[in-house]
């Protein structure tokens, strides 16, 4: 298999208290998308999400455990290299991350919170952590009985953060004081018992899109740039409507390149669906469904060139690549590499 990448690698999370590597290394054929495994280091356990620096030289990574930390690591041709021992985030079970105004922030699963760690010059991480704790619940009492912060991103002008907790069925918009403390903003409400897992901006900046775990469906947000406003404009489902959502959990949601497409991850359904997005950014259409290539697909991301997709399928252990179809947006399975207990990908 080709190898002969330009110098991009994949870079694959797990959970290595399910059998997992840690963090495997993957050369990525440029043409076809295929990954090729290199090595893997399991210098901290579960780092279930991954994050790579702009300028490609460190990745970080959380390790979603009770006593939740995140750890830092130079990327080099030998593969990632520890840069110092993890460091407590002050919340539990993080399961994301991002880089923020010089900053590494994560979502605090267990916890309900986001938690702030300054990045020094040299990529290693400082602390202690600056934490805000989320506050509610939702109406599905056995997922949403308080806060479950799952994701947090940056918006795409890079001013504030976005924070998304499936259990207060809400989207939290922050900043970062001084001292690097994430100050609430503002929240926004979505309809209860949806689930909000991740979100998504359209390329042009004025949509979001927050993916439901809890009722497979999308969100189409307004986002206003100036005021750093959130505004929820309608639903659309993520399955046909003759299939009956039961343990269906929805997981990621990423965007083309030119605005054009979107997919979905669905676990339980084990599919990706496939979504055309109208030229204003508000309607949603549901073109079709494809499956995932394996079990349980607890991520899904767009490599950079917007030509192929990566599912990593958590309970068959894999990642398998598609080429996207730049007509009709529709995903055509290309090969997949044994991953045990993949939970994102990564490239730089």
């Amino acid at each position: 298999m080709a190898t002969n990448d330009g110098g991009r690698r994949a870079y694959i999370g797990s959970f290595t208290t399910a059998g997992g590597l840690g963090i495997t290394t993957a050369a990525v054929d440029p043409t076809s998308g295929a990954l090729t495994p290199l090595h893997s280091t399991d210098a901290v356990p579960n780092p279930s999400y991954l994050a790579a620096s702009p300028d490609g030289r460190y990745l970080y990574a959380v390790s979603e455990t009770p006593d939740g930390a995140a750890a830092a690591f130079a990327l080099t041709p030998e593969g990632p290299r520890p840069l110092g021992p993890a460091v407590p985030v002050g919340g539990a079970d993080p399961t994301h991350l991002t880089l923020f105004d010089g900053h590494l922030v994560t979502a605090n699963y267990s916890s309900g919170s986001v938690s702030s760690l300054p990045v020094r010059a040299d990529g290693s991480l400082g602390g202690p952590a600056r934490v805000l704790t989320h506050e509610g619940s939702g109406p599905q009492t056995d997922r949403q009985e308080g806060p479950h912060a799952h994701a947090v991103l940056p918006d795409p002008a890079g001013h504030r953060l976005l924070s998304v907790d499936l259990g207060t069925d809400s989207v939290r918009v922050c900043t970062l004081g001084a001292d690097g403390t994430p100050a609430l903003c503002d929240e926004v409400r979505l309809r209860p018992g949806s689930g909000p897992r991740h979100l998504a901006f359209h390329p042009r900046g004025d949509r979001a899109y927050v993916i439901n775990e809890l009722d497979p469906t999308v969100t189409v947000c307004r986002w206003d740039a100036g005021r750093g406003a959130l505004t929820p404009r309608g639903e659309t489902r993520l399955l046909p409507d003759a299939v009956v959502p039961t343990a269906t959990f929805p997981s990621e949601l990423v965007i083309s390149p030119d605005g054009r497409f979107a997919w979905a991850a669905n676990r339980g359904h084990d599919s990706l669906s496939v979504l055309a997005l109208d030229a204003t950014g508000d309607p949603v259409r549901l073109v079709t469904t494809v499956p995932c290539g394996g079990h349980w697909p607890r991520d899904l991301t767009l490599h950079p060139d917007g030509r192929h997709l990566y599912a990593a399928n958590e309970r068959s252990g894999d990642v398998t690549w598609f080429a996207v179809d730049p007509e009709t947006g529709i995903p055509v399975r290309g090969g997949a590499i044994e991953a045990p207990a993949a939970s994102c990908v990564v490239f730089a």
